[in-house]
This record gives structure tokens, sequence and C-alpha cells, in this order.
């Protein structure tokens, strides 16, 4: 399966790409050098942190470079059908019933999701019960097979895609 993502998000993932390669490695290359100078390697435990952090950029370099590979961009636009129902960077505001709370939220690509920040992403379990779906309908959301809640949706503001909004570091 494809994400489906923004040119947005493809802008930032390369833009974080370029900073990792171009100003964080260089960095962590030169503190592993600094810290392998501190003796036997098997005892060194600044030289075992300095290499962890060398392979972690590695590793969120090659996932960028994935989701770039593997993304299927999509226009902002065609995921608004202007028929008041929620469509990506909607804000939504929805009641859930087995809490018995209000919580505002905004549909947002994978890429950006933060649901502690109310950042869902579509294709969450909440995110894709609420897309295309209007006021006053009442959603199951599907949270896995033997966990499920309801929500309703109270109100829809349009929302638009901001570029202020980071990507989620993983």
């Amino acid at each position: 399966m494809y994400d489906e993502l923004t040119e947005v998000d493809i802008k930032k993932m390369e833009e974080e790409i370029a900073y990792r390669r171009d100003v964080l490695a260089p960095r962590l290359l030169a503190e592993m050098s600094r810290t392998r100078a501190f003796g036997d390697l098997s005892e060194n435990a600044e030289y075992k942190e300095a290499k962890r952090e060398k392979r972690r950029n590695e590793g969120r370099i090659r996932y960028l470079l994935n989701m770039i590979r593997t993304a299927r961009v999509i226009e902002v636009e065609d995921t608004d059908r202007g028929d008041g129902r929620v469509a990506l960077f909607d804000w939504v505001v929805i009641y859930n019933e087995a809490m018995g709370k209000e919580k505002r939220i905004q549909i947002v690509t994978t890429l950006r999701q933060d649901a502690t920040k109310g950042f869902v992403s579509k294709e969450s379990p909440l995110g894709s019960a609420l897309m295309g779906r209007a006021v006053g309908d009442r959603v199951k959301v599907e949270v896995n097979e033997t966990k499920s809640y309801y929500a309703v949706i109270r109100s829809i503001e349009k929302g638009e895609d901001n570029e202020d909004l980071p990507i989620s570091a993983y």
C-alpha cells in the first residue's frame, strides 16, 4: 500500500534528508571520531551512543527516501468536494460518546500525524471513519477487531495544507 502524501509532504521530507545528510551526518561522524579517542571501545559508552545516533540518522534518511519512493502524490483539491463533508486538512469537532467529551482535531496525511496534538491521519481508524462524512453524522470508529466506539461530528471547518505543520519524527 502506498502512502498518499501531498507535494508539501514530499518537500518537507526532502528538506529533512538534506539537513540530515549535509549538516547532521558530518556532526555525528565528528562526534564518533572524538569519542573514539576516549580509549577502549568495549567500555566506551560515549562512543557507543555516538554510533547509535549515527545509525538512527542513517535509518531516518532511509525511511524518508523510501516514503518518497513509494508515495502516491495527491492534490489537496482532489480531497475537497466542496459539499460540507470532511476532507483532508479540515478541522473537525467530534463528540466521543464513550468518553463523553468533545475534541477538535485536524485530518492530516500520515506523515504529519500527531494524535497528542490533535493531528489525526486520514488513514487512522478515526480519520478514515470521518473522511467524507458530514455534520451530525454518527460514525463507528473501529480501533481493532474487538474495540470500537462511536463519535458524532459536531462541526467541520475547512482547512488547508499548512507548510508550518511538521512531519512526524518517527
